[in-house]
């Protein structure tokens, strides 16, 4: 039996929580499809396909995991798939309490679908993409929250924007 999960997300940018929980699943399902979500209610600082080639390079070494980019719901994404579980990663209750609302509401609109909710590794419990946007915008030192691919990125935007 092929153990198939997706872990779904904004990944804007994708920081080292997210890759640690990309990595840890990967070690338990035998495919894991990483879903770089366009939610049309967000502004997003990196582009859908940005934000999917950094995953994309930061997991090169998980020849099960590949990536891809969604702009529709993600249960619509799930049944074209055939993929029934969603793993989610959550920090603390506040991420528990937004994640369990909507793997309710994945739930209503396919009851075929499961949810897994993957606790972050300690080292990882503050970062929030928000918090490490703010920080790398007034060019402050991201070393630990995110890869150095990404930092790079990071920084790279930011300069642009400045320079306008």
């Amino acid at each position: 039996m092929n153990r198939k999960a997706a872990f779904p997300g904004s990944f804007d940018p994708p920081t080292s929580g997210h890759i640690n929980i990309i990595r840890r699943a990967a070690s338990i399902f035998d495919e894991l499809v990483v879903i770089v979500a366009e939610n049309r209610q967000k502004k997003y600082l990196f582009s859908a396909e940005e934000r999917a080639s950094m995953v994309r390079e930061l997991v090169t070494d998980r020849k099960n995991v590949t990536v891809t980019t969604c702009d529709h719901l993600i249960v619509d994404y799930l049944k074209k798939t055939n993929i029934n579980l969603l793993v989610r990663g959550v920090r603390g209750v506040e991420d528990f309490s937004y994640e369990f609302e909507l793997s309710m509401m994945n739930r209503t609109l396919d009851p075929q679908i499961e949810t897994i909710f993957m606790t972050t590794d300690p080292e990882f419990f503050v970062l929030r993409s928000s918090s490490i946007k703010e920080l790398a915008s007034f060019n402050g030192n991201l070393h630990g929250m995110v890869p150095p691919l990404v930092a790079k990125a990071l920084k790279e935007k930011y300069d642009k924007i400045r320079d306008r």
